[in-house]
This record gives structure tokens, sequence and C-alpha cells, in this order.
């Protein structure tokens, strides 16, 4: 035997640089939405690239796999992948708030801060045969949009006597960010009528929900705009670039009509952002059936049971789960406050608190999710009653489970200390109290959907209820981002409130809030 030991191999041996893998990363354009989810489908379907699929599938191989694995086996989270841009011009801001209304939603809708919203024009809803409610419509909607105009004039003009430009600072900026601030108390007069415009970019499953959504609506300009939002992913999309390639085109023709016929062929070919994956969205039944239950629950629980007041934002305690659910599915579709609703069902009985939970989930189909209300069981829960343009705002946070209530001027309206400084108050109160008496009157007209056409008379400046609900972390954030000094007095107050209530709460955690105290004066010229 030799007196040299033999050194065993390693078990795990070194490998260089090039024995290693490499990792490859890139972004993928110039692919229909459809097609690229196919292709990122077929990672757990093939052992192809993402290079190789994409080479490998047309438009109709892309229709045939969704049909099968998307329709048939109920592949649905084959849909995230396929992500499409929209744009939805000239609609309601109370149809934008419907569009908006979706957790997984990803847009932008025009401010009411940079742009006078005069120029937008309104909505009109349908009056059919009932030439005396759209005149009063028409009439009412214009007063709002004449002392909105006059308001953002005056206030623009009190706010530059209080304010004195800086010498550093330019006549234009200066007349900017003072026609801003001018433009944030006169917004309270907008009608949720106001034309507005939005794009959104959603991946083709939340689009299907959207547009089922949409299509479920009580309002009639929402059920059309959803049959729009359909039609669009169905229909060829704008090209941006369309006109430069077909002068492309027509200098190829001029040189080889072959070739220009080819480049015809793939330059223009025509676009559709999801023709198979929105298709079959439809109207919900069980959407629709369980809002005509829970409504008719609402009204036999709490009668003609008066309002009761309630704080602009109020941290609610613990409850069972069970009342928790059948609180929340009766609070949408009343004006009471969270409080009010659940002391009723809880001195209603454990009977009543399952029915009404059932009739949740009684017309639930097998492929339908399960309705809002039931994300339950959140820490932090916010019963906030602001005004509506305030609400808006709030509306884009989209960690927090929102339970909205419809629009009424049955909690009243606020009013911005500006315009009682600037000497614009009694003007302001006679058009809010105008509008409020032309909604109740266009709301008792007879025929259909008179209470919804109503709705759209309604100035911003009116208070929603919406209940929200979160952990502490979207507390913190919330809390920390709407006190900033650049935002709006309206949710600064809420954000603030809001923090105040946790730290009653829970002072230990206080101190780990870096909010803005909303009582300090700020410098109006610093967004």
């Amino acid at each position: 035997m030799s007196d040299v030991m033999t050194k065993p191999e390693p078990i795990f041996k070194k490998t260089s640089a090039t024995d290693s893998p490499s990792v490859e990363v890139f972004a993928v354009y110039g692919v229909e939405p459809e097609v690229q989810a196919y292709a990122m489908a077929k990672y757990s379907r093939s052992a192809l690239s993402m290079k190789e699929s994409l080479k490998e599938i047309n438009t109709q191989k892309a229709e045939k796999f969704l049909n099968t694995f998307y329709f048939q086996y109920g592949h649905r989270s084959i849909a995230d992948l396929a992500h499409v841009a929209l744009a939805i011009e000239k609609l309601s801001i109370l149809a934008a708030i419907a569009v908006a209304d979706e957790q997984r939603w990803d847009g932008q809708e025009r401010s009411t801060r940079y742009q006078d919203f005069k120029k937008s024009g309104y909505y009109v809803p349908d009056f059919p045969g009932d030439e005396q409610a759209r005149t009063l419509y028409r009439n009412t909607m214009d007063g709002l949009f004449e002392v909105y105009q006059a308001l953002s004039q005056r206030t623009y003009e009190y706010l530059a006597e209080i304010t004195p430009r800086p010498e550093q600072m330019k006549a234009e900026a200066y007349e900017r960010t003072l026609r801003a601030r001018a433009f944030d108390i006169s917004r309270y007069l907008l009608p949720l009528g106001t034309n507005t415009s939005l794009g959104e970019i959603v991946n083709a499953r939340t689009l299907e929900s959207q547009v089922a959504h949409l299509l479920s609506h009580t309002h009639e300009e929402i059920r059309h705009l959803g049959e729009l939002l359909k039609n669009a992913a169905l229909s060829p999309a704008y090209n941006v670039n369309r006109e430069a390639l077909e002068q492309l085109v027509a200098e190829i023709r001029a040189v080889s009509p072959e070739l220009g016929v080819k480049a015809e062929e793939q330059l223009l070919k025509e676009v559709r952002v999801a023709p198979t994956l929105v298709k079959y969205a439809n109207p919900n039944s069980y959407e629709m059936e369980t809002r005509r239950a829970l409504r008719e629950a609402a009204v036999e629980l709490m009668g003609r049971t008066q309002v009761a007041p309630s704080k602009l934002v109020d941290l609610l305690d613990e409850e069972p789960l069970e009342v928790e659910l059948a609180s929340t599915l009766l609070y949408e579709h009343c004006h009471y406050p969270y409080r009010q609703i659940r002391q009723a069902v809880q001195a209603a009985g454990e009977k009543m608190r399952r029915e009404i939970i059932d009739l949740g989930l009684r017309g639930r189909g097998s492929h339908d999710e399960i309705l809002r209300p039931f994300c339950a069981g959140q820490p932090f829960r916010f019963d906030i009653l602001m005004d509506i343009g305030g609400f808006r705002d709030m509306h884009r946070h989209r960690r927090c489970i929102q339970i909205g209530q419809g629009f009424t001027t049955a909690h009243g309206y606020d009013t911005p200390p500006e315009i009682e400084a600037a000497g614009a108050r009694p003007g302001y109160d006679a058009a809010m109290k105008h509008a409020a008496t032309a909604v109740q009157q266009i709301a008792r007209r007879p025929g259909e959907e008179t209470l919804e056409n109503s709705q759209y008379a309604i100035p911003l400046g009116y208070r929603k209820r919406t209940l929200f609900k979160m952990d502490f972390a979207e507390v913190v954030y919330i809390s920390e981002l709407r006190t900033g000094p650049a935002g709006h007095m309206s949710y600064r107050s809420v954000a603030y409130a809001m923090y105040e209530a946790v730290a009653r709460k829970y002072p230990a955690l206080a101190k780990y809030f870096r909010v803005h105290d909303v009582k300090e004066p700020i410098d109006l010229l610093k967004r």
C-alpha cells in the first residue's frame, strides 16, 4: 500500500464562470397583449424560451389556446398577463368614480386642481317624455357652472390679495399656483355630471371584471360605458404611429408594388387588444340580484329610523365576524353610519344576521368573485363622512377595502373657510341649496332611474359616506401622504383625523407616524 494518500474528490465542484448558467433579462415590445399572455402562459406548459414562443405564435394560435385554457379549463390567471391601455373621454365624474372603483385598477383622471372644468360641459341623462325634468336639470347644471366660474375668479383674487408674489417667483408660476388653489375651493360647486376623462392600464382579467360590473350598474350611462369598454377591447385599437406608417408604405409601394403589399400587411395590420379574453363579459346577475335583495333588507331592518349624527372619521372597534359581515353588506345600501347599522344588526339577533349573510351569497355562480363586503377582518376600519371631491382623492388608495354608500344631499355640504373670507358665502350657499332642491324634485319625477338621474346634479361639496378597511401600514401611509401641506384641505383633515384616532387607541404607536399637523398654516405658493 502506498504511503501517499490520494486526496479525495470534493463532493461539490467549484464551477467556472463559463460553466454557470447565464441569466437573460429582456423587455418585450411590439406584441399584441393576448399573444404576449399566451407566450408567458406557455412557460408552465412548454420548455420553449420567450423568444422561441413569440416566434412560433400567431394570433390564431393565441385565440385557440386562450379559448381552451381560459374559458374551458378556467385558468383565469392567464388574463393577468395581458395588459391593455384604454382612454375614456367625456364621461361624467359620477361614471369615472364607478370605473375607478376597482382594486386592481391603474389609471389617472383629469384633476379639478389644474383645469377649468367650465370648458368640459356635462352629461345629460335621458329623461324620456319628461321635458320639465330635463329643463330643470339643465338650468341647475348651468347655474352651478356660472357660480363655479365666478367663484374661481373671486377666490383667485382673494388669494392674490393675501399672498404677495415673491420677487424671485415668475408671474406665470405665481398665477398658475394661485389658480390651482382657487380651483381647489371652487370645485365644491362642480356637479357629479361634469364631464371628465381618464386613462387606465389594466390586465385583461381586471378589464373583464370591470366590464361585467359596469354592465350591471344602476345608472344607464355606466351600463353604456361598459358596452363601450368591451367594444374597445374587441375592435381595432388606435395606432399612434399609423399616419407615419401609411406614408412609409406609400413610399415603399412607389418603389415596389410587391414590397408595398407586404409592408402594408406587416405595418398596418389591425390590432385588437383583448378580442378573446373580454368577449364573454356580460352583466352579472349575482351582483344585480344581491343588490336588490340587500336594499330590501336594509329598508326592512332600518325602517324610517332617523340618520344619527356622526364624526368626520370614526375608528370602529372590534366585533364578531358575523356582525361585521351583516353590517357591511347592508352599509352600502343605505345612508346610515356604520355604528347605527351595527346596533340594529346586533339587536335583530343571530337568525337575522345569518339571513343577511345568506342574501350576500345565495345568488353566487360558479365563476363569480365573492362580493367586496366579505373582505372582512381588517384591524383598522374607518367610517368616513367627507365631501365627494375629497372622497375622489381618497378613492385612489388601492391597498384597502372601500365600501361606499350612494350619492345624496342628505348629509349636507362642506364650505371651505376661504369662501367666507372672500365674501362669496351667500352666493355659494344659494347655489348649493338650489341644487339640493332640484335633486330632490328630479328624484320624485315619474319614470325609470329618476333617483339615479338626479344624482348627476349633486355638487362635489356634498358629503358622502364610505367605509375604509385596512392594515396598520396603510393607515400610516395614508396619514403621512395625505396630511402633506401641498394637498387639499379636505383630505388633509380626514387623514389627520385617522392618525388622531389611531393615536388615541394605540398611544405607543403614535410616534411612528410622520404626519403634518393640519392646524399649522401653510405656504400657498408651495405645491
